[in-house]
């Protein structure tokens, strides 16, 4: 019996083996022909339409277009990520990672000047908060610091880690400034493709693990003696949260973009006790941020990445209203 149980687990791992060898490549396969085949199509054909029914500025100017694009997909991918943190009292982890990343920036626009390449600050970033995120995971673990500890040091260290790359060799200019406070006329097209990659990768990562991160989120004990890797879903949860902090910076900017994966998780926790609920609601808050920020942006001439978070805490300042 032993020895069928040991056939059979082991026929089961190399199933498994062959499903991520095979399964990976082909699907990074698929990713990159949608978004650089594909989306470039139904962008053009979406927003042709959009500008001919509605006729106005907003969304017959490119860079508005590239702007709603980018933030729209932002409040899809923040509020669901921020929905597994929040509830596990994690929501500073975000600030952490996006300081972390304002440093990877630095180094992407410092690398810049010696290799052409137009998304290398955002590609920097990524590198950067990703791998803070593993640091952030493997000080939690094999330490007895505090779960705040880790999270402290990545915080004002990656913050201080920007800042010295940039001191060293990069003006504070208008590339600079566009990540640190955020700019919806800065979002090339190219930063749009990877904003689409980085969203659905994030999607079908939540997808494929939901229910270990939520098994994981309310009783980690009982994770743990249903055998499940706590330490592999924790650190998988910290690394789509970098990736959602990298795309979110090109509007957002470091200094507000954690507020995307709170603020709108947030609101929705008044209105309900669902997991499920709260997450389809933060996004549906998530979007009317996105959206009446923009707006209220170009109508007060106020800087987009403000105007969205402000818009996101007057919308949670109503749920709570509600709620009560």
């Amino acid at each position: 019996m032993n020895a069928r149980t040991s056939f059979a687990d082991l026929a089961d791992s190399r199933r498994r083996l062959l499903a991520v060898v095979v399964g990976v490549p082909l699907s990074l396969l698929v990713l990159y022909a949608f978004i650089y085949g594909l989306f470039p199509v139904l962008y053009e054909v979406f927003w042709g339409a959009t500008c001919g029914a509605v006729g106005s500025w907003l969304v017959c100017s490119g860079f508005l277009q590239r702007g709603f694009t980018t933030g729209l997909l932002i409040g899809i991918a923040a509020p669901i990520v921020g929905t597994y943190l929040v509830n596990r009292q994690m929501a500073l982890i975000g600030e952490a990672l996006a300081h972390t990343a304002f440093a990877g920036v630095a180094i992407g626009i410092f690398l810049g000047s010696f290799v052409e390449w137009q998304s290398l600050p955002l590609f920097a970033a990524l590198v950067v908060a990703a791998l803070a995120a593993l640091g952030i995971q493997y000080i939690s673990v094999h330490t007895d610091s505090n779960a705040d500890v880790p999270i402290a040091i990545m915080l004002t260290g990656g913050f201080a880690l920007g800042i010295a790359v940039v001191s060293y060799g990069v003006a504070f200019g208008r590339e600079i400034n566009s990540y640190l406070f955020g700019d919806i006329l800065f979002v090339p097209f190219g930063n749009v493709q990877l904003m689409v990659g980085l969203t659905v990768a994030v999607l079908g990562m939540v997808g494929l693990t939901h229910k270990q991160l939520l098994f994981i989120t309310f009783d980690r004990e009982a994770a743990r003696i249903a055998r499940i890797d706590v330490w592999f879903y924790d650190t998988l949860l910290i690394v789509l949260t970098a990736l959602v902090i990298v795309a979110a910076m090109q509007i957002l900017g470091a200094i507000l973009v954690a507020a995307m994966l709170v603020v709108p998780v947030a609101a929705a926790m008044q209105l309900t006790n669902s997991f499920t609920q709260g997450m389809g609601l933060s996004v549906v808050f998530g979007e009317l941020s996105v959206i009446l920020g923009i707006l209220f942006s170009y109508q007060w001439s106020i800087a987009t990445g403000a105007t969205i978070v402000l818009t996101a805490i007057a919308i949670y300042l109503v749920a709570l209203a509600i709620s009560r």
